[in-house]
């Protein structure tokens, strides 16, 4: 309540209020921040040059913000596949294919030109590589070689070359056989598993990173002396890119079939391929505290073509 001041009996209907007098308002009455469309149009009649002038720069900026923003949605990529690669694609044939696959229309025409595929030729079906089949075929080919006796040539001296060259026959129909057996586009698809497997540790393992990269090793702090390191006893299968490319693979190989027929009623393989993706992105993120900076996690994003979406945020589809 206001105070009041006692006043004689005569004036007791007379009350003094000692309120503050309302200040006056100094804010302009037209916000420029919030123009309205009546304003906007006083303002275009006032100089129209200069209000074509600002809309040219407003859309110039409306236009650089939106090639901003798809620039980065491209570089952000997909949580599944990223961004691919040419290694990626390769998963699809374990190697096999110099050439991709380019998509086609609904006539059959191809939409954009095949572009080449990283191979490894020497892996075969069965775990086999090319020497291993290259010795059996000469191991097989001594031990069906014809004996011939010495007392038949003597009777029949052209037995010799007909036996040799029917075996020749035989040889090579069987080596035939052994290519078309041996062959990784007529595996199934454990096989092509295994196989990409194989190639994820020849490419990514540390016992020939460690030999390839310029700079394989994150670098040291300031004062620390780099340690020699003991010798690998065999091939490395347990590092974090190598368990990365290894989901990469198993991830391509479930999104393909979830996108064929009937994949969308798949939950069982929704729910493994939400699973494989996170567990990537955790894989990811430690070796994002630990190797950043190195030549081995260049080497993974750049030939796995991983960007931020794979490990960055939250992973929900």
């Amino acid at each position: 309540m206001p105070p009041r001041i006692p006043s004689p009996q005569g004036l007791r209907g007379l009350t003094l209020c000692l309120r503050p007098a309302p200040t006056p308002a100094f804010q302009p009455l037209v916000q420029t921040a919030n123009l309205s469309r009546k304003e906007k149009i006083r303002k275009m009649k006032q100089d129209p040059y200069a209000w074509a002038q600002a809309q040219q720069r407003k859309a110039a900026s409306v236009s650089r913000r939106k090639e901003l923003e798809a620039q980065r949605d491209a570089a952000w990529g997909s949580p599944i596949h990223g961004i691919p690669t040419a290694f990626v694609e390769s998963f699809d044939t374990a190697g096999q294919a110099p050439l991709s696959t380019p998509p086609v229309d609904k006539n059959g025409n191809p939409l954009e030109e095949a572009h080449p595929l990283p191979t490894s030729t020497h892996l075969r079906n069965y775990l086999l590589t090319d020497e291993e089949v290259e010795k059996a075929i000469e191991h097989a080919r001594k031990l069906t070689e014809p004996i011939i006796d010495k007392a038949l040539l003597q009777t029949n001296p052209g037995k010799e070359n007909e036996e040799l060259a029917l075996h020749e026959e035989k040889h090579r129909k069987a080596v035939v056989a052994i290519q078309r057996i041996v062959d990784l586009n007529n595996g199934n698809a454990k096989i092509r598993k295994h196989t990409n497997i194989r190639r994820c540790i020849e490419e990514f393992g540390r016992h020939n990173t460690d030999v390839k990269l310029p700079n394989p090793e994150p670098p040291l702090s300031r004062g620390v002396e780099p340690q020699p390191k003991p010798p690998r006893a065999g091939p490395d299968t347990g590092s974090s890119e190598v368990q990365i490319a290894i989901l990469t693979a198993k991830i391509r190989a479930v999104a393909q079939a979830l996108d064929g027929h009937q994949g969308h009623k798949d939950k069982v393989n929704k729910r493994n391929l939400r699973k494989l993706c996170h567990k990537r992105q955790r894989l990811l993120r430690y070796m994002e505290r630990k190797e950043r900076g190195s030549g081995r996690w260049q080497h993974m994003l750049e030939t796995l073509g991983l960007s931020p979406a794979t490990w960055k945020e939250q992973i929900s589809f």
